[in-house]
């Protein structure tokens, strides 16, 4: 029997979205097309970096490499219509989970008041193989601040800041092995993607082996077509934040249906 496929993110499903990961280009390899799909028809994105990637190269130091990645992040999140992008000071390579990291995403999240955050998966392994350590990191702290966002009397300063509290709808976690929805980027949204991780050539160039960003970026996506019946696509697992969970026993009193955690 063929399993169904997966549905689309609702076009009105959000307006905004802001996505935390832990390093210039991980929402390069594969992510950015969806982003590209979205501000292609109006929805506002922002990213929120919580290194400078300084760590990365192993050829060249430190303080070169980290301005060297920011302006090829920023260079990379132009090509898919994103203009904001602000980065953290966190230390790359040894990212360590802590209240300040969810203090910082958590004012990152008030100030944007996006209606979705987009994370990387935060499992040790995922579909691409084994996590690295600061990916784990950078998801799991976005998640927990998600929640603290919405929490007046979780970092109560931050309200002294001016930063009111405010609750995303919307989890979208990227690269999960288990996803609910995607995104077809096909045409267009998939170019600007590849143009994405084009940008961060002397990154790139700095890895032995590394595929062509055109080549890596279209084997993602057609990997991932099949699952929504298109050409190419980006999927997630999709946590609509105001959905009732399904609890058996616990169905709602006026006769709709319960609906579950990852849902649209």
């Amino acid at each position: 029997m063929n399993e169904p496929l997966l549905p689309p993110l609702p076009d009105d499903a959000f307006g905004s979205v802001l996505c935390v990961v832990a390093h210039p280009d991980d929402v390069e390899y594969g992510a950015s097309s969806a982003v590209a799909a979205w501000t292609a028809r109006g929805v506002q994105v922002s990213y929120l970096i919580l290194t400078h990637g300084e760590a990365g190269m192993s050829d060249t130091s430190p303080h070169v490499t980290g301005p060297l990645r920011v302006e090829e992040q920023v260079t990379g999140s132009r090509a898919v219509g994103v203009s904001q992008v602000d980065f953290l000071d966190y230390p790359d390579g040894v990212l360590e989970y802590s209240l300040d990291m969810r203090r910082d995403i958590t004012r990152a999240i008030r100030a944007n008041r996006p209606d979705a955050v987009l994370v990387g998966p935060y499992d040790v392994e995922f579909v691409a193989g084994l996590n690295q350590a600061d990916h784990r990191v950078a998801g799991l702290a976005a998640i927990d601040a998600v929640r603290d966002a919405g929490n007046r009397w979780v970092f109560p300063e931050l309200a002294a800041e001016g930063l009111e509290p405010w609750s995303p709808r919307w989890i979208l976690i990227s690269g999960h092995s288990e996803p609910t929805h995607g995104v077809d980027v096909t045409g267009e949204p998939l170019e600007r993607g590849i143009a994405s991780l084009e940008a961060h050539a002397r990154y790139l160039a700095s890895i032995d082996g590394h595929p062509p960003a055109r080549t890596l970026v279209t084997a993602i996506t057609a990997m991932s077509g099949p699952a929504m019946g298109v050409g190419h696509a980006v999927l997630f697992k999709a946590w609509d934040l105001q959905a009732r969970p399904r609890i058996p026993g616990l169905e709602p009193q006026d006769g709709s249906a319960p609906t579950s955690g990852p849902s649209a």
